[in-house]
């Protein structure tokens, strides 16, 4: 995908994500999805694979319902309102439709939790910042979960 694409594709995601989120895993889905903001970490800089997501072995179906939900939503224009851009139709219908089938095709088997160990543990590279928002708040204007880098909304309008 192009910088603007993943940019567009994260921010629809964590739009619906942060308002369907209910339990505290599905907060972290939605929390790693936002830290993928090249706005903050760098323009072309941002990508990433199934397996690297904050999957664990004890609810990978749960997760996987709640991400087809979140896609589903964002297909659904759910919060589209609170973008300042309208995103393209057809682009967005067939980015999540080959998101959909990579997330049903993903299985218990391409579980790392290492992946989530990693994410969630605090080191001296995060100036001992945890990498999950303590209480797990929300930006105050867009109302999706803020990362450790902000709120992925904001971020994109500066």
């Amino acid at each position: 995908m192009t910088n603007t694409a993943t940019s567009v594709f994260i921010e629809i995601l964590v739009l619906n994500g942060s308002h369907i989120a209910e339990t505290d895993r599905e907060k972290e889905f939605v929390i790693w999805l936002a830290q993928r903001d090249q706005n903050a970490v760098g323009r072309g800089t941002v990508g990433f694979g199934l397996e690297e997501m904050p999957w664990l072995d004890i609810d990978v179906e749960s997760m996987k319902q709640f991400m087809l939900s979140m896609i589903h939503g964002a297909r659904n224009r759910t919060q589209w309102h609170i973008l300042d851009y309208e995103p393209g139709e057809e682009w967005t219908h067939r980015t999540l439709n080959h998101f959909v089938n990579m997330i049903e095709s993903f299985n218990q088997n391409h579980v790392n939790e290492q992946h989530y160990i990693e994410w969630t543990s605090i080191d001296d590279e995060d100036d001992y910042e945890p990498t999950i928002p303590v209480g797990y708040p929300k930006c105050k204007e867009h109302g999706v979960y803020l990362s450790s880098l902000g709120c992925v909304i904001c971020n994109s309008l500066d």
